[in-house]
């Protein structure tokens, strides 16, 4: 399906320079949390990259994917990852799975983590690749409308959103623990803002915005026939 040979030990050496390097590009670019980088060395970009961009999977850079969609430049992902703080016996809620490469290195810094795809065939493509790929028997995909989460297993520790909002949706912040984290693109297409939302114990909400964000406005509902 995807091309890309795990067991080819040709490409063994060369995977683990170019995740390496990118480690290093990622230090080099303000990401410090260790557990955040020892996670993305894990995982090879190039499963997860379509094979006309292989070449470049471990550049700094968004990449085009199956449906119109994107997956994220590294630092764009190491940086949203380490605002979200995942602990190792989280529960992630994770809406817009994508290629299923952030799926992927969520596995290795959560307890569980229940994903929410609104493309069938994303959603398929992302479960095949995590096969492949072994060690993620803590992930579920389902296809749904993002904006509307998935109820079970909530409430979550921690909720990833890829997809702009102009507000947190209110189911989104529902299936939030109190005193966990969700972290999401908020604003329009003249300007987002990457925000890390703190839900406190008697329900509030605390806002800190960590970076700038040209995420694809989330869409309502299940694609048809994708």
């Amino acid at each position: 399906m995807s091309g890309f040979d795990l067991a080819d030990p040709a490409l063994d050496d060369r995977e683990r320079t170019r995740r390496a390097e990118l480690v290093l590009s990622l230090r080099s670019r303000g990401v410090l949390h260790t557990r955040t980088l020892k996670a993305i060395e894990t995982i090879p970009r190039a499963l997860f990259t379509p094979s006309r961009f292989r070449d470049v999977a471990y550049v700094d850079r968004s990449l085009p994917i199956a449906c119109g969609q994107t997956l994220e430049a590294p630092s764009t992902i190491a940086t949203m990852l380490d605002g979200l703080g995942v602990g190792d016996l989280d529960t992630v809620l994770e809406i817009g799975c994508g290629s299923g490469y952030v799926t992927a290195i969520l596995s290795r810094l959560a307890r569980r983590v229940v994903a929410v795809e609104r493309f069938q065939t994303l959603a398929e493509n992302a479960e095949r690749r995590l096969a492949d790929l072994g060690g993620a028997d803590g992930v579920t995909i389902h296809v749904g409308d993002g904006a509307l989460g998935w109820p079970s297993p909530s409430p979550y520790e921690r909720i990833l959103v890829s997809a702009a909002v102009k507000a947190p949706p209110s189911a989104l912040l529902n299936q939030l623990k109190p005193g966990g984290t969700m972290l999401a693109p908020i604003g329009d297409a003249d300007g987002q803002r990457l925000t890390r939302i703190v839900k406190n114990k008697d329900g509030s909400l605390d806002e800190t915005t960590i970076g700038v964000a040209r995420a694809q406005p989330m869409m309502a509902g299940v694609a048809a026939g994708l």
